[in-house]
């Protein structure tokens, strides 16, 4: 594959998609995204960017259980 050329700007975007990530998945999601990327034949802009990342980070982002953490038991109800 080649290189994929990106501005600071863009990497900013896809390395804060990165981040609420588990390190574990990141390097995953960022093949991912290169992938992607590499598919879109040049036509990368900002859209894109944030198109390709938005699709990944569902992917590879398993939101924690909430209900679950906290207990069963709520001070609310």
């Amino acid at each position: 594959m080649p290189p994929i050329r990106l501005t600071d700007s863009e990497l900013d975007v896809v390395m804060a998609a990165a981040r609420p990530l588990p390190v574990e998945t990141r390097a995953a999601f960022l093949q991912d995204v290169a992938a992607a990327l590499a598919n879109c034949n040049g036509n990368v802009g900002p859209g894109t960017i944030f198109r390709v990342c938005r699709d990944m980070q569902r992917k590879h982002f398993d939101p924690p259980d909430l209900a679950r953490a906290v207990g069963s038991a709520s001070k609310y109800r």
